[in-house]
């Protein structure tokens, strides 16, 4: 029986996460994306712990999720530079580098995070 589309996705997350770790000085930065929203969270995961969390849940941004995404990478940008850190992993979780996760990095980008 073939996979579903979240059993493959959770399948090329596994193999991601054997090669990409967050630490102190460069963290992991996680892409999670629903129907709805996204959301992205900057981790360390030397000691298991959440730096930065965000998400166009919890922000008043107009337009398309594309733009919410990319809005939501810049103000993540701020929040990351505001502690000092300005080198990240992206995880992107098993979703295709396309769409909004494309947009959110590349938001990130543009506010000065270095992947």
């Amino acid at each position: 029986m073939p996979l579903s589309k979240i059993q493959k996705r959770k399948k090329i997350h596994k193999r991601i996460r054997k090669s990409i770790v967050g630490t102190a000085i460069r963290p992991r930065a996680c892409v999670f994306r629903s129907n709805k929203d996204i959301y992205c969270q900057i981790i360390n995961d030397d000691d298991g712990r959440t730096l930065v969390a965000v998400s166009t849940a919890d922000s008043d941004s107009k337009g398309t999720k594309t733009e919410q995404a990319n809005a939501l990478g810049k103000s993540l940008a701020e929040k990351v530079k505001a502690q000092n850190i300005d080198t990240i992993v992206f995880d992107r979780n098993g979703y295709l580098y396309h769409g909004r996760v494309k947009a959110l990095a590349e938001g990130m980008r543009e506010g000065g995070i270095k992947f």
